[in-house]
């Protein structure tokens, strides 16, 4: 047992031991205004930023070494001198940007969308050779610039420089009371009076001191010294000023000082950064590299016209808001973690992270013993904060810490629309607190042990609640609390996706968000029913957050937007995302209002945002377009598939930054501006408007405009054009030449061939005729041979029988002595050796049959023919005499001259025709 003890002694001393340690680690941790680091990553210079000034173009200008900066919000730009040496100091008047460099100093003006630079200097030969001054400041009075170096002052009238040597070495010139201080580096500071310097006797004790900066403030003279600290001169006595961060700041060395808005005194040091003390109740923020700077030298202090601070670092340049409405908690050593919620204290913040519980009061930073774990959510009931824990729910009370139940995960807490209880939400159901002023009067709901995310009442006997995970719960209870009824809404209406549903209060109704949808329940038909309001005001939003009864806060794309309620009207504010980007934890958003602020969790600490001055500063929009790198006007026109480079400057930097949207052509939906830069790419060709818009939480208001011609492409262009017509007609011409050529060409030689054909048809024609010339010949050849064979039949027969007839006689004369009989026998012979009538008609027959086509022909030309006249044309034709015709035709001689006579009065031939040849050509 003893053992047991000192174990336990053992570990309770460890425990507290680490947290004192803790606490230490932690002590240096402040609520700080919002800082933007720009490092030589960002703009691509030199180390060692010597001055900064705000042009008249809103544009922020640094002398840094070897170059000039310019930042619009949207780019940074940077320029060197022609003869590439240090820039040291830099002066705006009017549309003229001076600087200063060794043995050189001139002004910039913008032209074309770049800085042009022009040397007052080197034209004036207004540097001896001897000499090496550096130009560090550069500053106006009564009309004149002054170029300071540590030995010389440069007048510059506007035409002429007037050159004033100085009877010592010099730190920096200042106006006061419109007169010009010189403060020296060994022999105090002196006044500067028609051109002359007289020394200032009853400052005397600033002898041998660098001073960096003289600013009066409020009938007082402040004097601010490298390491003896700060002097001050009220009513004609100087003295040390009598502050206690006077010795803090003779150890850190002061570089520069100024006087800003709202009663501030900013003092930049070499070694510890940035002091900014409230003169109204003597309380001052350190920044430097501890919290948020990037380097602890602080070479130079501007003011933009928001009075927000840029610092010149040895090492980046740094933006200060201190007038604007936000204010970051913020744990760089990660001891904090993650914060769930936060809630203000009468000493100062309260904080549940998923390391514990932790506390900030008196500007002391420390966790919170036996608080240890995932803490979620902080709410406060009357003086009492009520915190859900892992570990149960605790009490935190009059400084005290105490557990009120064992119940774990307390993840939210609501208050009861119906009477004075509040319900939470934990990792195991419902816990319902009944009184606020007795918490320990408490019911756990059965018959729902679910890890509940969410919870709302606005019915007596009925509690909604959301799942962790997934579904919508309507719980029925009766007076003593005891679950009647658990049905889970969203499956019993079908809704597959019902996956983190969240339940939010509008003024007495209880919505339900559930996959990107507003529902509301209707109790009469115990169906969900979409909310028609906020369904057209708040569709894709990730996350929503009570403040009051008039105000929420909706996170949607990255961004969060505090809504005022104005009646059925929601008026939108943004808080740039500058401010917490990359630390919204998701679906844990808590926001904490107290009095006029309102307080948001974050990652690694909180912001504080002070509602009442969360206004938008009014302020011209301008456009600056680039294409190809060259700035362009309104109304130019741009080649085709460039892009169009749109930087759009609000020359407002801080909280004042206005949220703008743009639109292009007739497009719909109103695109936000991110950085300030639009970029647009993939234009057709044609005429374009860009249209930018600034929201005032109720509708867009047009504030700017930018109109543009995007060029045709370079193969629709106007010589394009005439070159494509040029070559349509070139093809046009070639194509109809071409087609005349083989139009000639086939006329050629169709000619050629009409030739050839026709040379081949006379060659047919005349093989034709020469064979029907040939076949006519053999026609009348063979008729002629058949005639020729039908006569020698005709005469073989006639001889045959004459032969016969003859031998016949010439037997009876061998034969016969009797003339009577003899003459009897011969005329026997002749009889019967005669040709028979048979016999000629097989002549006949035969020698028709022979001259078929000429009897056809002869008959169809001279119809009126006889069958005798057609038998003398054959014998014609076979050109037989008329003797020889006559025994054939058995008539005389005479007989056929009359016949031929008859037969060519019938042919109609004159006299001088031949008969026999007309036969022929038949």
């Amino acid at each position: 047992m003893k053992t047991k003890k000192l174990l336990a002694l053992k570990a309770k001393t460890i425990s507290l031991l680490f947290f004192y340690i803790l606490s230490l680690q932690l002590y240096a941790q402040d609520l700080l205004p919002f800082v933007e680091n720009y490092s030589k990553s960002n703009y691509q210079g030199d180390n060692q930023i010597w001055n900064v000034a705000q042009g008249n173009d809103d544009a922020m200008y640094f002398a840094n070494n070897h170059y000039l900066l310019r930042y619009n919000s949207v780019k940074w730009e940077k320029y060197m001198l022609p003869d590439k040496t240090i820039i040291r100091s830099i002066m705006v008047d009017g549309d003229k940007l001076y600087s200063g460099s060794y043995k050189e100093f001139g002004y910039w003006s913008r032209t074309g969308g770049k800085m042009n630079y022009v040397s007052i200097s080197k034209g004036n030969k207004v540097f001896d050779e001897n000499e090496n001054e550096e130009i560090w400041k550069i500053f106006k009075f009564k009309d004149k610039i002054y170029f300071q170096s540590f030995n010389i002052l440069f007048i510059y009238d506007g035409k002429f420089i007037k050159k004033m040597k100085l009877p010592f070495l010099v730190s920096y010139c200042f106006i006061v009371d419109n007169q010009i201080l010189i403060a020296s580096v060994e022999k105090g500071v002196f006044r500067m009076r028609n051109s002359k310097v007289e020394k200032i006797q009853r400052w005397g004790v600033l002898e041998n001191n660098v001073i960096h900066s003289i600013e009066k403030y409020k009938n007082k003279t402040y004097i601010f010294t490298k390491k003896n600290g700060v002097y001050i001169d009220e009513k004609g006595s100087l003295s040390s000023w009598k502050n206690p961060l006077n010795e803090t700041l003779k150890m850190a060395n002061i570089n520069v000082a100024k006087f800003i808005k709202n009663n501030k005194l900013v003092i930049g040091t070499a070694s510890e950064g940035i002091y900014v003390l409230d003169l109204s109740n003597d309380t001052y923020k350190n920044i430097n590299r501890n919290n948020v700077l990037m380097n602890n030298s602080i070479l130079s202090i501007g003011l933009d016209k928001e009075n927000d601070l840029w610092l010149g670092l040895d090492n980046g340049i740094a933006h200060i808001e201190v007038n604007t409405p936000i204010s970051i908690f913020s744990d760089n050593s990660g001891v904090l973690g993650s914060v769930y919620s936060v809630a203000t204290t009468d000493k100062g913040y309260l904080m549940a992270s998923n390391h514990g519980v932790f506390k900030y009061e008196d500007k002391h930073f420390s966790s919170v013993p036996s608080m240890q774990g995932q803490a979620w959510n902080i709410s406060k009931i009357n003086s009492k904060y009520l915190i859900g824990h892992n570990e149960g729910t605790f009490i935190y009370e009059n400084n005290i810490f105490s557990k009120l139940n064992d119940r774990n995960g307390g993840w939210n807490l609501t208050k009861s629309n119906i009477d004075n209880s509040y319900l939470q939400a934990t990792y195991s159901g419902i816990t319902i607190y009944n009184d606020g002023n007795d918490l320990s009067k408490k019911v756990d709901i059965k018959g729902l042990l679910k890890p509940i995310k969410y919870v709302a009442q606005n019915k007596k006997n009925e509690i909604w609640a959301a799942d962790n995970y997934r579904g919508l719960y309507r719980i029925q209870l009766n007076e003593n609390y005891e679950t009647i009824h658990v049905e889970n809404v969203s499956q019993m209406n079908s809704i597959a996706n019902d996956f983190g549903v969240k339940i939010f209060e509008f003024r007495t109704e209880i919505l339900f968000l559930i996959h990107n949808s507003w529902y509301t329940y209707n109790s009469i038909t115990k169906q969900l029913e979409k909310n028609e309001l906020f369904n057209s005001n708040f569709r894709n939003i990730s996350d929503i957050v009570a403040i009051d009864n008039g105000h929420f806060m909706v996170l949607k794309e990255g961004v969060l937007y505090p809504i005022t309620v104005n009646g059925n009207k929601f008026v939108w504010n943004s808080i740039q995302e500058k401010y917490y980007e990359g630390k919204i934890i998701n679906d844990n958003l808590k926001i904490f209002k107290d009095k006029n602020s309102y307080l948001l969790n974050l990652d690694d600490g909180f912001i504080s945002l002070q509602v009442a001055n969360n206004t938008k500063t009014n302020h011209e929009i301008r456009i600056e377009a680039f294409n190809n790198g060259n700035l362009i006007d309104d109304q130019s026109r741009i080649k085709y598939n460039s892009d169009l480079n749109i930087n759009v400057v609000s020359g407002l930097y801080g909280a004042g930054k206005p949220s703008l949207f743009y639109k292009v052509d007739k497009s719909s939906d109103f695109i936000p501006v991110k950085e300030g830069l639009i970029i647009l790419n993939n234009l057709d060709n044609g005429n374009h408007i860009l249209n930018v818009y600034k929201h005032d939480g109720l509708q867009y208001t047009k504030v700017s405009t930018f109109s543009f011609t995007v060029s045709k492409p370079w193969y629709f262009s106007f010589w394009m054009v005439l070159l494509y017509l040029f070559l349509v007609g070139t093809i046009l011409y070639v194509y109809y030449k071409w087609n005349k050529m083989r139009y000639i060409q086939k006329l050629e030689l169709r000619e050629e061939e009409l030739k050839h054909q026709k040379k081949i048809l006379e060659i047919e024609l005349k093989s034709e005729n020469e064979l029907n010339s040939q076949e006519y010949e053999k026609h009348i050849l063979e008729l002629e041979l058949q005639s020729k064979s039908s006569e020698v039949a005709g005469k073989s027969l006639s001889i045959a029988k004459q032969s016969e007839m003859i031998e016949s006689i010439q037997t009876i004369l061998d034969n016969e002595s009797d003339f009577n009989k003899l003459k009897s026998e011969i005329k026997k012979a002749i009889k019967i050796n005669a040709v028979n009538k048979h016999e000629w008609e097989t002549f006949e027959t035969n020698l028709n049959q022979i001259h078929n086509e000429f009897i056809i022909n002869l008959s169809k030309k001279f119809p009126n023919l006889t069958r005798k006249d057609i038998k003398l044309c054959i014998y014609l034709k076979m050109n037989l005499s008329s003797k020889e015709i006559a025994p054939m035709m058995n008539i005389s001689y005479r007989g056929v001259e009359l016949h031929r006579y008859r037969l060519r009065k019938k042919l109609n031939l004159i006299q001088d025709e031949n008969l026999s040849k007309f036969l022929l050509m038949i």
